[in-house]
């Protein structure tokens, strides 16, 4: 069991960033997000706002015009959780171009990064994006149906991709695709590329974000395309999308279990506030104990990424249980609430309609 433990102390450097995060997602989404949901818009202004955090700035080399910081899941974790936290949907927006970033330093070429990188270096906010899943019930994530085939000294790209982060927006695309004969692979895509078709979704959650279904018709690519030099390493960008997505459903059921206790702590009836009867206190400390296990299966998976041990199982086993446990405490936020849980001036019908996103997002945020 040695190999499970892992340590919990956070760096100086971890606490400042965590305040700094927490600051702006109180400030810039939690203050905002309401209406921002209403509108399904994002709020003007906020991508550009994100910059000053520097979270797609820090892994980047030095060389490149970056922080120069070594890529940390845990530390992306804590980013996610933090910013989620203010809400679900914006913290993915902000967390694609990351998501984007370290993808290409984990398995791009030198080449590549040289070209891609300094991009988000500058003053201002690039829309990037992974496109991973499909449009299809029975979709699985080990068997894409996009498609790329060798075609002269490039690539031709067909398929269709849904559910893709700040899809409407994105000047630069990953596209994760099957390449006839030779396995998964992905492949970076301009965002004016001809045969590109974009399409706008919507969705019961994660309005506030650009959420797109895209197109591939013909899509012709050169030769740099191509991510990396070998097979491109789909399980390990998987698992690391899952601890990402864990990171978000941990932010947010924070966020529900701080506005719960606040909520029935307050509301009286009968004389007396409502967390007195046993039913509502004790769904209250279910909430409290099953978010616990949520963020250390979390933390442990990232921690295990962070030392370069196998963490394919953490992953996945962490995925399972936020998914399942993030839809359940959004439904028991709502129900605490009562009538109340069921309008829109309260905030927790909003978190349940993101949270179920959980189970179904595949490969939107890599840490």
């Amino acid at each position: 069991m040695s190999d499970l433990l892992f340590d919990l102390t956070l760096t100086d450097e971890q606490r400042m960033t965590r305040d700094s995060v927490q600051r702006f997602a109180a400030a810039e989404m939690t203050a905002t997000a309401h209406a921002a949901d209403e509108a399904a818009t994002t709020p003007g202004g906020f991508y550009e706002k994100t910059l000053e955090m520097g979270l797609s700035l820090m892994p980047i080399p030095e060389a490149l015009g970056g922080a120069g910081m070594s890529r940390s899941p845990v530390s992306n974790v804590l980013n996610a959780e933090d910013l989620s936290q203010g809400d679900l949907s914006m913290a993915l927006g902000c967390l694609s171009p990351l998501a984007f970033v370290n993808t290409v330093i984990d398995q791009g070429n030198e080449s590549q990064k040289e070209k891609y990188l300094p991009l988000f270096c500058g003053e201002s906010f690039v829309p990037a994006t992974i496109a991973f899943m499909e449009p299809r019930a029975t979709f699985e994530p080990t068997e894409l149906q996009t498609s790329a085939r060798r075609e002269g000294e490039g690539f031709v790209l067909n398929g269709k991709k849904t559910m893709v982060p700040l899809g409407l927006d994105a000047q630069i695309l990953l596209v994760i695709a099957e390449l006839e004969g030779e396995g998964p692979a992905a492949f970076i895509v301009d965002g004016e590329t001809e045969g590109l078709v974009r399409e706008e979704e919507r969705h019961m959650g994660l309005r506030t974000i650009q959420v797109a279904g895209l197109a591939f018709n013909d899509v012709a690519l050169p030769a740099e395309a191509l991510l990396g030099e070998g097979t491109f390493d789909l399980q390990r960008f998987l698992d690391l999308s899952r601890i990402g997505l864990c990171a978000l459903a941990v932010g947010t059921c924070q966020a529900v279990l701080d506005y719960v206790t606040e909520y029935c702590n307050e509301r009286v009836a009968f004389g007396e506030p409502i967390t007195n009867r046993q039913s509502v206190a004790f769904m209250i400390a279910d909430i409290a104990i099953e978010l616990d296990a949520m963020r250390l299966m979390t933390w442990r998976a990232a921690s295990l990424a962070e030392r370069g041990e196998d963490f394919h199982e953490q992953a996945y086993l962490a995925k399972v249980f936020c998914a399942d446990h993030a839809m359940e405490i959004g439904t028991n936020g709502v129900q605490l609430l009562g009538g109340h849980g069921f309008c829109r001036e309260h905030p927790v019908e909003m978190w349940y309609r993101n949270l179920r996103a959980i189970g179904i997002l595949e490969g939107a945020v890599s840490v």
